[in-house]
C-alpha cells in the first residue's frame, strides 16, 4: 500500500517557535511509519522554510531551554496553483505531499495566516481553517463571538497600540487582581497578572511587545479546567483534566520549562453532571468559534459551580507531556491513534470541499 506523504510543519515566526519544535519531535517519533512518509519542513524565524532531514533536524532536541531548529540549506519555494506543490531552490521540485500538519503554535501559525496559504496550495492541513483559525487566535474577536452565543465568559477591556486606560478605571471594571495579555498570542506568552497599581504600566508595556491589541481580564477565582475537542461536523469532547498550576499561574514556564510547574489532573474530579455541561459548552464553543479538525477549549470552574470559558486553543501544544493529547489518552485514544484520526479528518474535509463548484 502506498503511503500517505504528510508534510509537518514546524518552528516559525512566533515566540512558540521552541514549543512548536517541541511538538514536532514528538510526533516525528510517535507517527505510525507504515501508514505515513513524513516529511519535514521547519520554519525558522525569519520564515524561511527548509527542508530537513530526520536524522538532524533539530539541535539540543532533549533540552527545552536550548532547542533549535538545525537550520538545512534546502530552502523550499511555493507554487500556488502548480502540482508541483514546492520547489527546492538548490534542487528540482519535491514529491508533492498529500496533508500538511502544521504545528506552528502562535502568529502566522495558527492565526489563519498559514492556513490560508496552505488553501491556496489546495492542499488539506490538519486543524481549523481560516475563519475557526483566526477568530480562536484574536482572544477579543473571540470572546465577543462567545458572548453573542450565549457562552459565559469573564469581564475583559481591549486596548489597541495607542489606546490606554487608567489604573483606576480598569480596576472599577474587572477588580484586583486582573490579568493583561496580547490578543494575538498562545503558551502565556506577555501574560502578567497585575496585583496592583505598581505593576499596572509596565505589564501593559510588556504584553505590547507581543501584539498590537492586548486584553485586560478579571481575575476569576476558579479551577482551571480544560476540554480536548475532536472533529469536524460532528465533534467529540474528552475527559475532562484540571490544570493545578504550582506557579502563580499557567505560565510559560510552568508549561514548557519547569516539569513541575503544574499538576496534572485527568480525568478532573468533577461531578458526572456538571463535568458533561463543560462538555457540552465546549462543543458549543468549538462550533460557534467555526472550529474544525482540533482544538482545546479552556474554562474556569469556580466553588458555586459556576462555569466560564476562557479560550480556545485551535493548534494546542502537541508533545508527548501536552494536555490534548493527554485527553484524548485517557479517553482511550493513543498519541500515534491521535495523529492519524487528525490527519484523516483533514483529507476529509479536503476532500469535500471539492465538490464545491468553483465556477458558475
Amino acid at each position: 500500500m502506498k503511503k500517505i506523504r504528510v508534510a509537518l510543519l514546524f518552528g516559525g515566526k512566533s515566540a512558540e517557535h521552541e514549543v512548536s519544535l517541541q511538538s514536532a519531535k514528538s510526533i516525528v517519533e510517535a507517527i505510525d511509519t507504515d501508514k505515513y512518509e513524513i516529511v519535514l519542513i521547519g520554519i525558522d524565524k525569519e520564515g524561511r522554510w527548509l527542508l530537513n532531514n530526520q536524522s538532524a533536524y533539530l539541535l539540543n532536541e532533549n533540552n527545552p531551554k536550548l532547542i533549535s531548529l538545525n537550520k538545512s540549506n534546502n530552502e523550499l519555494a511555493v507554487l500556488p496553483g502548480d502540482k508541483k506543490q514546492m520547489v527546492s531552490l538548490s534542487d528540482a521540485a519535491i514529491d508533492r505531499v498529500d496533508v500538511v500538519f502544521p504545528v506552528l503554535h502562535g502568529t502566522l501559525g495558527e492565526d489563519g495566516a498559514m492556513q490560508g496559504l496552505l488553501k491556496i496550495m489546495d492542499v488539506a492541513f490538519v486543524g481549523a481553517d481560516v475563519l475557526g483559525s483566526a477568530v480562536g487566535m484574536d482572544k477579543d474577536v473571540m470572546k465577543r463571538l462567545l458572548r453573542d452565543a450565549g457562552i459565559p465568559i469573564g469581564k475583559f477591556i481591549t486596548l489597541k497600540r495607542g489606546e490606554s486606560v487608567s489604573f483606576a478605571d480598569a480596576q472599577k471594571v474587572l477588580g484586583l487582581p486582573m490579568f493583561v495579555k496580547p490578543a494575538n498570542q498562545g503558551s502565556s506568552v506577555g501574560v502578567h497578572k497585575i496585583h496592583d497599581a505598581s505593576e499596572f504600566d509596565s505589564f501593559i508595556k510588556d504584553a505590547f511587545h507581543y501584539d498590537n491589541k492586548i486584553l485586560l481580564e478579571e481575575f476569576i477565582d476558579g479551577r482551571e479546567i480544560e476540554c480536548a475537542v475532536l472533529g469536524n461536523d460532528d465533534p467529540k469532547a474528552s475527559v475532562l483534566g484540571e490544570i493545578i498550576p504550582h506557579h502563580e499561574f499557567y505560565s510559560y514556564e510552568a508549561k514548557y520549562i519547569d516539569a513541575d510547574g503544574a499538576g496534572l489532573q485527568i480525568p478532573a474530579n468533577v461531578p458526572k453532571d456538571l463535568a458533561g455541561e463543560m462538555q457540552q459548552m465546549a462543543i458549543k464553543t468549538f462550533k460557534t468559534l467555526n472550529c474544525e479538525g482540533m482544538a482545546r477549549v479552556d474554562c474556569f470552574l469556580t466553588r458555586d459551580k459556576k462555569i466560564y470559558v476562557n479560550e480556545i486553543n485551535t493548534l494546542p501544544g502537541f508533545t508527548k507531556i501536552s494536555m490534548y493529547p493527554k485527553l484524548w489518552e485517557a479517553s482511550g485514544v493513543t498519541y500515534t491513534d491521535l495523529i492519524d484520526k487528525l490527519i484523516m479528518l483533514a483529507i476529509e474535509r479536503h476532500e469535500r470541499s471539492k465538490e464545491l463548484k468553483t465556477s458558475f
